[in-house]
Parts: C-alpha cells; sequence; structure tokens
C-alpha cells in the first residue's frame, strides 16, 4: 500500500471512493481503545455511583453528537479537513484558528491514548513476566506504541480505515470477554475513599458529564472531515453521511466508555485508573488486555496522529503532510512523558479536556453557523489560497482573516474559559453558575450570538462554485442536519 501524499489539498472526485459505512467503522474501530475507555472511569473517580455515572455519561455523549455529527457535513462539501474548510468563514489565514485548536486536540487525545495503553501494557507484562514496572520501562513503552503509531499515521487514511475495521470486530470481542472478566467483582458504589469531587451531587454529575461524556464528541470537532473528505456527495447524501456519523459516534463513544465505568466500579480504581485495572484482572484475561491495549492504542493514537500530521500540514503549507506526522509524532511523545511522569491523571485529563472544550466550542459553532447560512455552497479553490501561498478568493476578507469571526471566536473562548472548573483552576463565572461548570454552552452561545450580530447585515462570502448535487434530492446543508 503506497503513503498517502494528499496533504489538506482539496481530494479529486475519483478519490472520493469511501461512504457511510467507512466512516463507521473508523468511528467505532479507532475509538475502541484505553484512551477513550478511561473516561469511562472519570464518573466513578469524581465519587459517582453506577447510574449516577451512566446517566451523565449518556447525556454528556448525546447533547455532543447532537452538536458535533453536523460538522461531518462541512467536508463532505468542500473535499478538504474541516480546519481548512472553516476559512469560509473565518478567512483562509483566520482558518488556522480551527488548525491549532484541531492541534490541540489531536496532541492531547494521542498523548493520552499512549500514556494509559503504555501504563496498561507495562502492568500486564509485570504480572505475566515479572518486568519491572518502572520509569525507564514505561518510557520504553511509550516509544514502541509511539513508533507502531507512526506507521500507521504517515501511510494515511487508506491503511487507518483497514485497522478500525478489524478493530471494531476484535475489540468488542475483547471488552465483551472483559466484561466475564471482572464480573465477579463488580458493584454498583463508588470507589473506596472518593466523595463527590466538587462537593455535593449535582455539581459533581454536571463535571462528569462534560469531561467525561460531551468532552468524547467534542474531540472530533476538527477530525470528521478528515474522514469524510473522502466520501462523495455525488453518490452520497448528506442524510446518509449524518446518520452514520451520529451512528459511528454513539458506538464509538458508548460502548468503551461505559466500559470503563464497569471496569473502574469492579476495580476500585478511585485515584488511578490502568493499575487497579491490571491488578483486578483474572490471570486469563491479562492476554487479551495486552491486546486490547496494544491493538487499540495504535488504531486510536494512529488516527489521531494522522489528524495532527493533516493540521501541522495546514499551519505550515511548505511541510509535506509525512514530516508533519513525525514531527507531531515527537511532540505527542514528549508529553507522554511529562504526563506520566509528572501529572495526575485525574487532574491532567479533567482538566485538559474542559479547557480544550472551552476553547473549540465556539469555533465549531460559527463553523456550523457559516455552513447553514451558505447552504452548503463552497468555492473549494478559494479555500486553498493559502496552501498555494497566494492571495485573494472569496475567502480573503481583510487580509485572509474575517476580523468578525476570529472576535467572536476569542470573545467565546474567553467566556468558557471565565466559566470553567477543573480540578486546578476554577473560573471567576462560577459564582455566578451557582459552581455548576457551564463553560461548553456559555462559550459556544457568546460566539454564536457576537458572530451573529457582527455579521447580521453580512451577505455570506461570495461562492464561485456550484454546489455538489444530493442523491436524495436534498439542498446542500438542508433537513439534512
Amino acid at each position: 500500500m503506497p503513503i498517502e501524499q494528499r496533504g489538506v489539498d482539496t481530494v479529486p472526485e475519483e478519490e472520493r471512493t469511501s461512504g457511510p459505512r467507512d466512516l463507521v467503522s473508523i468511528l467505532l474501530g479507532s475509538n475502541l481503545c484505553l484512551g477513550v475507555i478511561v473516561f469511562g472511569w472519570l464518573p466513578p473517580s469524581f465519587g459517582l455511583g453506577l447510574w449516577p455515572s451512566v446517566t451523565a455519561i449518556v447525556t454528556g455523549t448525546l447533547i455532543g453528537i447532537a452538536f458535533t455529527a453536523p460538522l461531518a457535513l462541512v467536508s463532505l462539501r468542500t473535499a478538504t479537513n474541516l480546519s481548512t474548510s472553516s476559512g469560509a468563514q473565518f478567512g483562509v489565514r483566520g482558518r488556522l484558528v480551527g488548525s491549532v485548536v484541531g492541534l490541540l486536540l489531536s496532541l492531547g487525545y494521542t498523548a493520552l491514548t499512549l500514556w494509559i495503553g503504555g501504563d496498561v501494557m507495562v502492568g500486564v507484562l509485570s504480572r505475566l513476566t515479572g518486568l519491572p514496572d518502572t520509569g525507564p520501562t514505561r518510557a520504553a513503552m511509550y516509544g514502541v506504541l509511539a513508533a507502531c503509531t507512526v506507521v500507521g499515521a504517515v501511510f494515511g487514511y487508506r491503511l487507518l480505515l483497514r485497522m478500525s475495521k478489524l478493530l471494531s470486530v476484535a475489540m468488542i470481542v475483547l471488552l465483551a470477554v472483559g466484561v466475564l472478566a471482572y464480573a465477579g467483582d463488580f458493584t454498583t458504589a463508588a470507589p473506596p475513599g472518593t466523595d463527590y469531587l466538587l462537593g455535593s451531587f449535582w455539581p459533581t454529575w454536571v463535571l462528569a458529564a462534560v469531561a467525561a461524556g460531551l468532552s468524547g464528541p467534542v474531540a472530533f470537532i476538527t477530525l470528521l472531515g478528515d474522514y469524510t473528505r473522502y466520501i462523495s456527495p455525488r453518490r452520497h447524501s448528506s442524510r446518509k453521511v449524518f446518520r452514520a456519523t451520529c451512528a459511528g459516534l454513539l458506538a464509538g463513544l458508548l460502548i468503551p466508555q461505559l466500559f470503563g465505568t464497569y471496569t473502574a466500579l469492579a476495580a476500585r480504581a478511585g485515584t488511578d485508573y490502568a493499575g487497579p485495572l491490571v491488578d483486578a484482572a483474572p490471570y486469563w484475561y491479562l492476554l487479551p488486555l495486552l491486546a486490547a491495549a496494544a491493538g487499540g492504542s495504535v488504531g486510536n493514537a494512529g488516527l489521531m496522529l494522522y489528524s495532527m500530521g493533516l493540521d501541522l500540514d495546514a499551519i505550515v503549507p511548505r511541510a509535506t503532510r509525512t514530516t508533519a506526522t513525525l514531527v507531531a509524532a515527537a511532540v505527542a511523545t514528549a508529553f507522554v512523558f511529562v504526563g506520566s511522569f509528572e501529572w495526575n491523571a485525574q487532574a491532567a485529563m479533567t482538566s485538559f479536556v474542559l479547557l480544550l472544550t472551552a476553547l473549540g466550542t465556539p469555533w465549531a459553532v460559527i463553523t456550523l453557523i457559516g455552513y447553514v447560512r451558505c447552504q452548503g455552497r463552497y468555492d473549494a479553490d478559494a479555500l486553498q489560497v493559502f496552501n498555494r501561498r497566494s492571495v485573494g478568493g472569496a475567502y480573503w476578507y481583510r487580509g485572509g482573516w474575517n476580523v468578525a469571526a476570529t472576535v467572536s471566536w476569542a470573545a467565546g473562548a474567553l467566556v468558557g474559559l471565565l466559566a470553567v472548573s477543573t480540578p486546578v483552576y476554577e473560573g471567576p463565572l462560577l459564582a455566578l453558575t451557582g459552581g455548576v461548570d457551564c463553560s461548553f454552552v456559555l462559550s459556544g452561545l457568546a460566539g454564536a450570538v457576537l458572530y451573529s450580530l457582527l455579521t447580521a447585515w453580512t451577505a455570506p462570502a461570495a461562492v464561485l462554485a456550484p454546489a455538489a448535487a444530493d442523491p436524495e434530492g436534498a439542498a446542500p446543508g438542508s433537513a439534512a442536519v
């Protein structure tokens, strides 16, 4: 299989050979990993029992999917990734906002996946072979996982799609066996020694819904376009792609996260997940657990690293996708080492997802408003002006920046950061929300309202290319979402 040469340039129609089923496979297979499973541990670690944990995860996930899934339709129309597509609203240079947000999201989730996967693998090998569970051993395991991840990310979309199809079957089997393995120790009570993280039930439940449930779909606000740009709107309707996105995100996030909650309660995992997970596993499940940790981590981190390469390629057009991917891999691996040896897992994860949700939500809202306004009609050639290191086009605005969109994003992000509640930082706006983290709602609302006001009397940017035909006859960007 040849290495993918395409970066964030427009994918030609003849190369757009994927379909909605491929989208489901990649969203399901890539998420069945410990890097996603570990988010199911967060609610019990916050002091919640089984049903509060389940309701928080399900509620947050459903809200997140309703907000995130329509973004898949943008790249279906533009044939490039989402950060580049956002140039229609932010300007061909202003779309760097989306590239930076996407880079940070992918960087964090790649590091988290390698971190948790490596810790579990070392723990399992320690029980099986007596391998010492030390800092150098873990560092070596992180390096091995990172090297394997680079292979998939460099070869690109086609190899990652094949891996996801295989993992979607293999990981479901391994997780199903895991349910039986931990059944004897399962309890519905929160782990011993854990109190409500925020002092009372409802603030803690809302935190769990955002940090564990909502954060899953929000992680894909810049990633979905990496896959849907390979789907042709001439052969597959917006409605089918939207449904496939919802199905893939729903199954791909709830299955591993609920497994994480189940195993966290069974293993009495309070302040740490990887160690108790390995210690509570029966001896016969150690090899399946090792396989799940290795395969799932490579599959998930490979897709995240692939997206990082695309975002870095978009920021530095002179770099090739392969070079950008290798640089991104080195940075992500460095973050793994820092996270493993310097940070508390619970605090680091919670703070990371909440802060990036506050930064990413207003960007996604503005991009969606633009999609609705232009009815899914984009000038694909004009979106590539920055990549060609030229000027002009329908999305040039002022020097390549749409000031209204950029200011609206910055204001929304600031409001979100002021309203966030994390284990290491609490924003001053929490006094107005009763201590409940409303950063997701407030950041999105502030960005949307300001952008709508600033552009109320401005017509959408001129579109030079006609919309692609929809197989079911639905108008682009209409009732399909």
